[in-house]
C-alpha cells in the first residue's frame, strides 16, 4: 500500500493542484458527510438529549446516505471533548444504537476544538496504511451536558505549574482572545464588524436553505421550559443562528472577561450541542462496491503555538498543511475557519491575506455555534456542501486549539 508521501512522489513533475485534482484508486476519498443542526446549550433543541442520541442518529444516517453495509466499516473514530466516563463507552453506545454491529470497533480521541477533524485524519490515516478499507471519523459534543459537568481534575501539579506556559494552558478560552487582540493590535470594531458578518452570512445561508443538504433532522424528546410539558420534535435548523445582526447592535454588549475587553457574547462562538459524522474509503474500495464518491482527503497538518495566543493557530497550521502538499493559497478556492473568537479569527485571516469572500461562506461558529468534539468534522460536511453549491474544488478546514495548538486540512470536492 502506498503512502500519502509516496503518491506524492508518483506524480513528481505535475503541478501540486493537479495532483490534489487527479483521481488515483489508492486516494483516501469520502463517500458521505452529515451533520446535526447546531442547537444551543441549556437552551436549543438538543437541550434534553444526550450526546450519544445524536451521535447515534448520525452514524446511522451517514451510513445510510452512503448505502453501505454498515459491517463493512473498519473503524470508527469519535471527537469528544467534554466526555462524562471518558467518553469511550458512550461511543461504542451509539455506533450499536446506530444499528452498526459489534464486530466494528470504535475508539475516541480528544485534541480539543479540532478533535473532529483529528478523528477524519486518524481514519485517513489509517485508510493509507492498509490497515482499513472504509471507516467514520466523527465528532460529537452536548455542551448541555459536559460543559462544567466535572470534566477538570480537582487541581494540578505544582512543579507543572511552575512552568510559565504550562499554566497558561490553564487561562480561560476568552483571556486568550483578549491576548491576541491585545498582541496584535485587533479592535473591538474590527471584531464585532467580522462577526456581525458571520451572523448576516449564515442567517442568509438559512433562510435560502444552504444548510438542508448537510443537516439530517433529528427526532428528539424535549422538555417545554415554561410548561415542563416533555413533547417530541425533530431537530432540523441550526438554532443559533440570528437575523438582523449588525457591528452596531454588537457594540452594545459588555465584555465578558476583562472590564475594558473586547470579548463578549456575540463575538465569540457560540455554547453548542450537535454532531458530524464523514465516511471514507480508498476509492479503490468505493469504486469496488459502487458507493457514491462525494470528495477527496488531501492531507492534514498540526502545529503548536503559544497557549496564552492558543487562537493564532490557524495562521499557522495553514502554511504548514500547504508547505505539505505543495499547494498555494491562491489554489485554495475557498476556507472554512473555526470562529472561536472574533480576534482570532481576524488575525488569522488578516495574518495570511485570505480574501474576506473565501472565508466562511455561509458563516461560522460565531453565528451557527461551535460544540467542541463536532465542529472539526461539521466543517468538513460544511465545506462540502458549499463546494457542491458554487462549483468549486479545493478547500480548507481549520482551527484554533485550547492550550496552543492549530489543526489544517485539505479536502477536494468530487460533485
Amino acid at each position: 500500500m502506498t503512502t500519502l508521501t509516496q503518491r506524492i512522489q508518483n506524480f513528481t513533475g505535475t503541478s501540486p493542484k493537479a495532483r490534489a485534482l487527479a483521481q488515483n484508486d489508492d486516494d483516501i476519498v469520502i463517500v458521505a458527510a452529515v451533520r446535526s443542526a447546531i442547537t444551543k446549550a441549556k437552551k436549543g433543541g438538543f437541550k434534553d438529549t444526550r450526546p450519544e442520541e445524536i451521535l447515534s442518529g448520525i452514524l446511522r444516517a451517514v451510513y445510510t446516505k452512503a448505502g453501505i453495509n454498515p459491517a463493512l466499516i473498519g473503524d470508527i473514530t469519535v471527537g469528544n471533548v467534554l466526555p462524562a466516563g471518558g467518553g469511550a463507552s458512550a461511543a461504542r453506545m451509539a455506533a450499536l444504537a446506530s444499528g452498526i454491529p459489534n464486530t466494528v470497533p470504535i475508539s475516541t480521541t480528544n485534541r480539543q476544538c479540532a478533535s473532529g477533524l483529528q478523528a477524519v485524519n486518524i481514519i485517513a490515516n489509517q485508510i493509507a496504511s492498509g490497515q482499513i478499507d472504509i471507516g467514520i471519523g466523527a465528532g460529537v459534543e452536548s455542551m448541555t451536558f459536559g460543559y462544567g459537568g466535572g470534566a477538570m481534575p480537582d487541581g494540578f501539579s505544582d512543579v507543572v505549574l511552575s512552568c510559565k506556559e504550562a499554566e497558561d494552558c490553564l487561562l480561560p478560552m476568552g483571556l486568550t482572545s483578549e491576548n491576541v487582540a491585545s498582541d496584535y493590535g485587533i479592535s473591538r470594531a474590527v471584531q464585532d464588524a467580522f462577526a456581525a458578518k458571520s451572523f448576516q452570512k449564515a442567517a442568509a445561508a438559512q433562510k435560502a436553505g444552504k444548510f438542508k443538504d448537510e443537516i439530517v433532522p433529528l427526532k428528539v424528546k424535549w422538555v417545554d421550559p415554561k410548561t415542563e410539558e416533555e413533547k417530541e420534535i425533530v431537530v432540523a435548523n441550526d438554532d443559533g443562528v440570528r437575523d438582523g445582526v449588525t457591528a452596531e447592535s454588537l457594540g452594545r454588549l459588555k465584555p465578558a472577561f476583562k472590564k475594558d475587553g473586547a470579548t463578549h457574547a456575540g463575538n465569540a462562538s457560540q455554547v453548542s450541542d450537535g454532531a458530524a459524522a464523514v465516511l471514507l474509503a480508498r476509492r479503490s474500495a468505493a469504486k469496488k462496491l459502487g458507493l457514491p464518491i462525494v470528495g477527496k482527503f488531501v492531507s492534514a497538518a498540526y502545529v503548536g503555538v503559544p497557549p496564552r495566543i492558543m487562537g493564532v493557530g490557524p495562521a499557522f497550521a495553514i502554511p504548514k498543511v500547504l508547505e505539505t502538499t505543495g499547494l498555494s493559497l491562491d489554489d485554495i478556492d475557498f476556507f472554512e475557519i473555526n470562529e472561536a473568537f472574533a480576534s482570532q479569527a481576524v488575525y488569522s485571516v488578516e495574518k495570511l491575506g485570505i480574501p474576506a469572500e473565501k472565508v466562511n461562506v455561509h458563516g461560522g461558529a460565531i453565528a451557527i455555534g461551535h460544540p467542541l468534539g463536532c465542529t472539526g468534522s461539521r466543517q468538513v460536511a460544511t465545506g462540502l456542501n458549499i463546494a457542491k453549491q458554487t462549483g468549486t474544488k479545493i478547500f480548507i478546514t481549520s482551527m484554533c486549539i485550547g492550550s496552543g495548538m492549530g489543526m489544517a486540512a485539505v479536502f477536494v470536492s468530487e460533485q
